[in-house]
Order: structure tokens, then sequence, then C-alpha cells
């Protein structure tokens, strides 16, 4: 079992989309290439990681993991001020919280919410999905699409 906190789950949360924007992949990419002993270090290591730029331990995560260039961009698409790093990983870290209930644990939950249709729709800035109320994000989680 290992030692995390929900300050640890922001930053490993805005950690995610800070490479997936620099790699131009999506967040459920980025996961997707972590181990599960990788995400478990990075948990713990996210109380000292903070400390750092985000720039230099992107770098670090990008060659530790060997995470490719890739082609996805949702920034240069977006009509609408572009929300923040920290504000996706918010929203994340909100949505895992919610829902980990759930799975056996937290790594588990964060592979589904990561490889779940939801994490498409968190990502489309031009929609109002990430800005939405953590519970309709959970139940849209739960019921496995957007609500109406």
């Amino acid at each position: 079992m290992i030692q995390w906190n929900k300050d640890d789950l922001f930053y490993v949360c805005s950690m995610i989309e800070f490479v997936a924007r620099k790699t131009h992949n999506r967040d459920k990419d980025i996961v997707s290439k972590l181990s599960d002993n990788a995400l478990k270090h990075q948990l713990k290591a996210a109380s000292v990681n903070h400390c750092l730029s985000f720039e230099q331990v992107s770098d670090e995560w990008i060659e530790e993991y060997q995470l490719p260039e890739g082609i996805y961009d949702n920034i240069s698409t977006c009509r609408y001020e572009v929300p923040t790093v920290t504000a996706i990983g918010r929203v994340y870290q909100t949505l895992i919280l919610d829902v980990m209930d759930l799975y056996e644990n937290i790594i588990e939950t964060i592979r589904k919410v990561y490889s779940s249709f939801i994490s498409e729709e968190i990502s489309n800035y031009n929609s109002s999905v990430y800005y939405s109320n953590p519970d309709y994000l959970r139940c849209s989680y739960e019921e496995g699409s957007l609500l109406d």
C-alpha cells in the first residue's frame, strides 16, 4: 500500500496534463505509458517534485518513461481561454476522489478514469464539461455517458 494524499494526487494529475500538452498526446495516452509502479512512484515523489518546475519534472517523465511526441492538439483549436494545467488537474483529482470507492486502489482508479470516455470530454476545451459541477461529472462517469 502506498502513502499518498489528495495534494499528491492533484500534483500527479496536473503533471499528466502538462506532459500531455508538452508532448501533444492525450492524457489517457500518458497514463497508459506509465506502469503501475511508475504511478505509485510519482504519487510518492509528488511531495518533493512539487518544489521543482513542471518543465523539469516533465522532462524527467518524458525521458524516463520514453514518452513519444504525438500529434494531438486541443490547444490551438480552442476557441476560448485555455484552462490552466492545474485547473484540469483539479478536475481529475476531484473526479478520481469521488469515484475511488468503485475500485480496489488509487492506481486502478486513475487508470479507469483516464481511460474512460470522460477523459476525452474533459479535454474538449470548446465544451463546458471541464468546468461542470463535480457531481455531474461523477454521475456521468458512473452512467458511462454525459447526462442530459
